[in-house]
């Protein structure tokens, strides 16, 4: 375990304790129910077997008995339930953190790192904790309660048995913290696999048509094979480590219980008046142990935190929060969008953007061009928050992005990039996506100012037509009329188009255009492309440009851009 990881864990488990007060009360209710149901068993067999006078006491005994088992049965439940809300609970929040954070980074903040490792921190990683927070926190807090309270019971009824339960107690934490050593190597290894094996598979899966045209499907199954077989072994290695814990405490308890009837073997061959007192410290021997195999048989989850906190703190931190500004005037007068003296390098003796200054107000398109790499989508990037400049400010209504409310700012925003994304659901859900509170009226403006009524009309199902992962089923341009709908659903005042029309044929291009034409009316457009006829669209609507082909160039040569 790693030190940066070390106060994460104390973290969760003090609030993991705090959360299970009430649980815990209902546990140690529970083991002085089995304390109970010890003793009333104990003096019904002392009364069957007629090693002690029986009659009304044995039907005295009986209904104690009953009346402790049903109780023990009750608090049980109501501790299972409580401890699975305690588990569900933590769920949520970690997902919650780790969401924000991915969302707070966007896809900037999270280049380099592989969309299934990221799916595996947020779903894998975070279902990991539950039995951290919904077992072992409550074991644990019972293994220490429920020893202690039958162990000072028996000291008290018998001090030579006690002793033996007392020192049988204390050599199961010791052997389960050599085993758990080895435990939490053995988690850590069986989640890298996994994190491999679902990295290749979910990398498979999206290339499965180039596969299958390199005729390597036989091969990258064999690989697939030899990467699952490597998370079997490695998962069947900490079952292994975790049965050397439980064997550990079943060779104390049967220790214990053999010395204990030594112990009292002469009272026991016959009828004697410390019968009763016998059969109920060799029952309490189960009641004792029970505690410590709970906490032994989810011990397991204690160590996969481990490996679980060095995937959570290995999350880049997300950017500070600010304290946001006022912008009442972005919804009341539209937005002008500025770049001050905007700087920003991937490398620092090659900047992207070097002082770089504009403004676009209301209803004016802004036409961004260059060759690839010349920064017109890492403009994009910085107008949506997803990049900060080293230098300058960029504005909306003069107000610095990096102060502006993220909720507001977002809807502000309209972005339709070169591949929309779609999901899979239907039609109707891809388009709502963009505001999923808008009415039918809305809905159908939206389709039909995205030109989208004759694919809807030539559909079996209509908008309600489910479309799979990833826009299977539609072409590219009718996935841009799905963005272009989205975009329109929204009516953000900022609409952001970073090479809208990029892989489609000409015709195609040409109807994206007409209707993005009627999206930029009235509001702040930014245009990056390269195409032509995109350029002569933005020419037509009198759009300032930036050609960052000659930014580029005047500031190789010395001149302020």
């Amino acid at each position: 375990m790693s030190r940066a990881s070390k106060p994460w864990i104390k973290a969760e488990q003090k609030s993991g304790f705090r959360a299970a007060r009430f649980s815990l009360v209902l546990g140690t209710a529970g083991i002085a129910c089995g304390i109970i149901q010890a003793g009333a068993a104990a003096r019904l067999l002392a009364a069957l077997l007629h090693v002690q006078p029986g009659g009304v006491a044995a039907w005295g005994s009986a209904f104690v008995f009953m009346l402790a088992v049903l109780a023990r049965a009750w608090l049980q439940m109501r501790a299972e339930r409580g401890n699975f809300e305690l588990g569900a609970a933590a769920r949520r929040r970690l997902r919650g953190q780790v969401l924000s954070v991915l969302l707070a980074l966007g896809p900037a903040g999270l280049r380099g790192r592989h969309s299934a490792e990221l799916a595996v921190t947020a779903v894998d990683r975070v279902e990991a904790m539950e039995g951290f927070h919904a077992r072992w926190v409550p074991a644990t807090g019972l293994a220490v309660v429920g020893p202690a309270m039958i162990g000072l019971v028996a000291l008290l009824t018998d001090w030579r048995a006690g002793l033996i339960l007392v020192i049988g107690g204390l050599f199961v934490p010791f052997a389960m913290a050599v085993a758990g050593i080895g435990a939490g190597v053995a988690a850590k290894k069986q989640f890298l696999a996994m994190t491999r094996l679902q990295i290749r598979f979910l990398d498979r899966v999206r290339g499965i048509s180039t596969i299958v045209l390199a005729g390597q499907g036989d091969a990258e199954t064999k690989v697939l094979a030899a990467a699952a077989k490597e998370l079997r072994k490695r998962t069947m290695r900490v079952l292994r480590v975790a049965f050397l814990s439980s064997t550990a405490l079943d060779l104390a308890a049967a220790a214990a219980l053999v010395l204990i009837v030594i112990r009292f073997v002469p009272v026991l061959r016959g009828v004697h008046e410390l019968a009763p007192t016998a059969l109920f410290l060799v029952l309490l021997v189960p009641e004792f142990f029970a505690p410590l195999r709970g906490f032994a048989a989810v011990y397991g989850d204690r160590m996969a935190v481990e490996a679980v906190a060095e995937e959570l703190q290995a999350l880049p931190e997300a950017p500070p929060t600010v304290p946001p500004a006022d912008i009442r005037s972005v919804a009341a007068h539209g937005v002008t969008l500025g770049f001050e003296h905007v700087t920003f390098a991937w490398d620092a003796a090659r900047p992207v953007l070097e002082n770089l200054t504009f403004k676009v107000g209301r209803g004016e398109m802004l036409l961004l061009t260059g060759a690839s790499g010349t920064g017109k989508s890492t403009i994009i990037d910085l107008i949506l928050g997803f990049l900060a400049p080293e230098a300058g400010r960029i504005t909306i209504n003069g107000a610095e992005m990096e102060i502006l409310v993220p909720a507001a700012r977002t809807r502000m925003l309209g972005w339709i990039g070169q591949k929309p994304v779609i999901f899979a659901g239907t039609i109707e859900e891809n388009i709502r996506f963009a505001n999923p509170a808008a009415g039918e009226d809305e809905l159908k403006a939206a389709i039909r100012n995205a030109h989208l009524e004759e694919l809807v009309a030539s559909l079996p199902q209509g908008i309600k037509t489910p479309l799979g992962e990833g826009g299977f089923g539609v072409s590219g341009g009718q996935a841009q009329r799905i963005a272009i709908a989205r975009a329109f659903l929204k009516d953000a005042p900022l609409l952001l188009l970073d090479e809208p029309t990029a892989h489609l044929d000409p015709a195609v291009e040409r109807d994206i255009l007409e209707s993005l034409k009627h999206l930029a009316a009235g509001r702040t457009v930014v245009l990056a492309t390269h195409s032509t006829q995109a350029m002569d669209f933005a020419k037509t609507i009198g759009a300032k440009r930036i050609d960052l082909d000659a930014l580029r160039y005047a500031s190789w040569r010395g001149v302020v851009a």
